[in-house]
């Protein structure tokens, strides 16, 4: 089995009220994929609520392997979701490692 997580940093430059609403709607939308996508075994992110970390969001997942993260990654329902915070990311961090 494979752990994805990935960790994004929003833009400063966006109102607390701004972000809350796109991690908000990004957790509704990725939580949602298990119903799309199933494959997917969990899936959770969570909302950082320490404001003196650098990132904002965490997406905790897991799959049988790493060709099904791949496949995830692609997915359309996915590449939808994830564009929830396309315009909003300052930056990202991704680490997969087997369990």
């Amino acid at each position: 089995m494979v752990k994805h997580i990935v960790m994004f940093k929003l833009k400063d430059s966006l109102s607390q009220k701004e972000k809350n609403e796109i991690m908000n709607n990004f957790k509704s939308a990725i939580e949602s994929l298990p119903e799309k996508i199933k494959f997917i075994k969990e899936i959770h992110v969570g909302l950082n609520i320490n404001p003196s970390e650098k990132w904002d969001i965490c997406l905790n997942s897991t799959f049988d392997s790493l060709d099904e993260v791949k496949a995830y990654s692609v997915h359309p329902a996915h590449v939808a979701a994830a564009g929830i915070i396309k315009e909003a990311k300052e930056d990202r961090a991704c680490v997969d490692f087997e369990i």
